[in-house]
């Protein structure tokens, strides 16, 4: 090990025999399948479904199924072939000995044995059946699975499509350690939630690689869809909402709609999620551009500068603190709306904020680059900003708490596509890659670079997605009874990131030529090794839905008193029964005009004396200076007053300074 690398599992412990842990007990129904219900859709699908029933002795590979896909890592040109089949017993029972377990909380040494897709046992010395597969983690960290909380996998956006789909864009998370990805139904304006909602899952169900939860989007706003809110809510597993304020006549509310939405959100127990910038002013700033003649990618920042991302961020949270709902902001990608976040949050705000792995990992000043494809390989929005010190800064506040979760946006467009936009910066599809790239980036940037202790890494990968969005400790947690989406994470081994190595479909990568630390050699999705020691293994359709429940005790725990403290109260007082003043029909035409003559005052009107003074004359006979002069037709009321002559002084105020000498 280099001077200059940490070493995350010293002190190491001694090889003797470790003493076992009574927490991590035996568990009594180890060797049971669990099966976790839900309305219409499960949670939980055991694959092979046959297989459970048999003895050890007695179980075979199963011959059902699809066979998975076997790629390795250090082709530069990816081939898919035929591997071998899932196998029964070495597949569904997993022990991985010998690592250091990293939860958000804590970190200890311990095994963990998987069967089913769930884990069993945690402790040292466990004793498990035969037939189990063993892993070697000395050296290495084992951290529960990435959860992306924001992907648009093969979404129809400005006249063409996302070139990563549901398979290719899911097998590129396996790739990089992330085991379930949360993505957008984003359909077109007017389309009803419910038919957007079951065109997403007919797409996706049958292609992904590893787990999925979907969030919705709210484009417009009636009766209708606050009811299909409710549907989407109690029988869809749907607990998040997005609304836009930006896309000006596609997908943006106004601040009513906004309003309405957020309580309706609340009403149900779901999460507000807003894409926060000022569709008005970025559709005259973008007008303002074409004036110019700046049609190329860097128009597109100067068109949605920091102020416009920061005004829409202020605004929305300060829309949902009244609505009293919790609020989560996508794609915080500025500094300004980071300390905004971070202010808010601070001001007792209920308000989560998202930085991606594109505005951690670098800056916006590619979109002035000379070569216009590299340039607007880096259009998205809200924009990658100039300010090269903006990844660091939101880093900084990411590794302390002030935000929250990490995801990607990951929205992926080739060459031809972003072509769109050539002669015309605002046809260029807004997207950039990042779902495979996100763990490493971070690990990066935030736990090498001394910013996060891995902990925190954990956290928020993985962990505070889980309990945001209510699907902890299922997801997001190394326990007992959690699912078996597992990373055998290296820290210090390194890779250097490019579109020729990397799994996504799309021809470009945003963070080419990055060199990172921190690589997955193992990834183990639902109990299935996905990543073994280089080689990708994944089956199309083999993830399944998760349903999210409402109520997130993480983003609702303070809402319910909240409401509370904060009712508006009447204050009981005696009736009023003084005399109340009569209201004429016609008191505006009866009104009298402001000035009859030159002598009306706007107060006293055509009652004041032409010499009326506020307040008394000096002894001396002159007005006195308190009396207000205030004329609204700019004449002083002592203008017609004879005025005193001049008067020569010998001294100025304050007396002659030459006397002193």
């Amino acid at each position: 090990m280099a001077d200059d690398e940490y070493d995350f599992f010293a002190p190491q412990p001694k090889p003797t025999p470790r003493v076992r842990h009574n927490v991590f007990d035996v568990v009594p129904d180890a060797f049971v399948g669990k099966t976790l219900e839900f309305t219409g859709d499960h949670r939980r699908v055991k694959r092979p479904s046959e297989a459970a029933t048999l003895a050890p002795e007695e179980m075979t590979p199963s011959s059902e199924g699809k066979s998975p896909v076997q790629e390795n890592f250090q082709q530069d040109v990816i081939t898919d072939v035929e591997a071998e089949k899932w196998e029964g017993s070495a597949q569904s029972r997993l022990l991985i000995k010998g690592g250091k377990i990293v939860n958000d909380d804590q970190s200890i040494f311990a095994d963990i044995y998987v069967e089913d897709g769930v884990i069993k046992q945690i402790g040292n010395n466990l004793v498990i059946p035969g037939g189990a597969r063993t892993i070697e983690a000395q050296g290495k960290l084992i951290i529960p699975g990435g959860i992306d909380t924001h992907t648009h996998m093969q979404l129809p956006f400005m006249g063409t499509c996302a070139v990563d789909d549901f398979y290719s864009g899911t097998k590129a998370a396996l790739a990089g350690g992330t085991t379930m990805i949360m993505d957008f139904v984003l359909d077109q304006k007017g389309v009803p939630l419910l038919e957007a909602y079951d065109k997403w899952r007919n797409w996706a169900d049958s292609k992904v690689c590893c787990d999925y939860s979907l969030h919705v989007a709210v484009t417009y706003w009636n009766d209708s869809v606050a009811n299909e809110m409710e549907v989407l809510t109690k029988e869809r597993g749907i607990n998040s909402f997005k609304m836009f304020l930006a896309y000006k006549d596609v997908f943006m509310l106004d601040d009513s709609e906004l309003y309405n939405s957020f309580k309706r959100c609340k009403e149900l127990g779901a999460m507000a999620m807003v894409h926060a910038e000022n569709g008005h002013l970025i559709a005259q700033k973008s007008k303002e551009m074409i004036a110019l003649g700046i049609t190329g990618p860097e128009a597109h920042e100067m068109c949605r500068p920091e102020e416009v991302e920061g005004e829409a961020v202020s605004r929305a949270i300060a829309v949902a603190n009244q609505a009293n709902c919790p609020i989560y902001i996508v794609k915080v990608m500025s500094k300004t709306s980071a300390e905004t976040i971070a202010d808010a949050r601070r001001k007792g705000c209920v308000v989560f904020g998202e930085p991606i792995a594109a505005s951690l990992g670098t800056d916006g000043t590619h979109q002035w680059n000379k070569c216009w494809r590299h340039a607007a390989g880096h259009v998205m929005g809200p924009p990658l900003r100039p300010d090269p010190t903006t990844p660091g800064y939101l880093m900084d506040l990411l590794a302390n708490g002030d935000l929250a979760c990490t995801g990607t946006d990951n929205c992926t467009f080739n060459a031809d596509q972003k072509a769109l936009g050539k002669d015309d910066f605002r046809k260029i599809p807004n997207g950039v890659n990042g779902v495979e790239d996100r763990m490493s980036v971070i690990w990066e940037k935030g736990v090498h670079s001394g910013k996060m202790d891995p902990c925190r890494f954990v956290a928020v990968t993985s962990t505070n997605a889980a309990k945001l969005f209510n699907i902890y400790p299922q997801k997001g947690r190394i326990a007992v009874g959690s699912d078996a989406d597992l990373v055998i994470w290296d820290p210090t081994a390194t890779r250097t990131i490019s579109a020729k190595t990397h799994h996504q479909a799309v021809d470009f990568n945003i963070f080419e030529g990055m060199v990172v630390h921190g690589v997955p050699v193992y990834v183990i999705s639902n109990g299935h090794v996905v990543v073994d020691e280089g080689q990708l293994k994944v089956t199309q359709g083999q993830g399944r839905f998760i349903p999210n429940p409402v109520h997130s005790e993480a983003a609702y725990g303070r809402i319910a008193s909240r409401e509370l403290a904060r009712r508006p109260q009447k204050v009981d007082r005696e009736v009023y029964e003084g005399p109340v003043t009569e209201i004429k029909a016609n008191s505006v035409e009866a009104a009298p005009p402001r000035h009859r003559n030159e002598n009306t005052n706007i107060i006293m009107g055509d009652d004041m004396p032409a010499d009326f003074h506020s307040r008394p004359p000096t002894r001396s006979g002159g007005r006195n200076l308190q009396d207000s002069s205030f004329s609204f037709s700019g004449e002083q009321i002592d203008d017609s007053m004879p005025r005193r002559q001049k008067i020569r002084v010998s001294n100025p105020p304050g007396g002659k300074t030459s006397g002193l000498w």
